[in-house]
């Protein structure tokens, strides 16, 4: 897997943007301007939102991911290499926590994310 497969991945999203904001090739994906998924420019994987720190330490002792760098303990870095599905998923449940947390009013001017 590659970034060009996390980014098919996120661009199916309703609402979802993918910007560089601290430049030199880093990948953000964004909804309602705030981030779900993040890919460093030297660091392999995706940064992924969970839905609590205690659910990423669990992912972590699974070895699904490890800790994501400069990210809340409630984050996971989920490397390119591992399981297709997992990745896939990891994705879905992070754009969903965040598009969760928007208001009501951005909520509903996105629409539906298709299975």
């Amino acid at each position: 897997m590659s970034r060009d497969f996390v980014n098919s991945i996120c661009a199916t999203f309703p609402g979802a943007d993918l910007s560089d904001p601290w430049g030199g090739g880093h990948g953000a994906w964004k909804v309602g301007g705030k981030m779900f998924a993040s890919m460093g420019s030297a660091t392999p994987g995706v940064s992924v939102k969970t839905d609590s720190i205690e659910t990423a330490q669990m992912l972590i002792d699974a070895g699904v991911g490890t800790k994501a760098k400069y990210f809340h303990r409630s984050w996971i870095n989920i490397p390119l290499d591992g399981d297709e599905e997992e990745l896939r998923h990891r994705l879905i449940v992070s754009y969903d926590i965040v598009r969760a947390g928007l208001t009501k009013k951005l909520q509903n001017s996105l629409p539906p994310r298709s299975e």
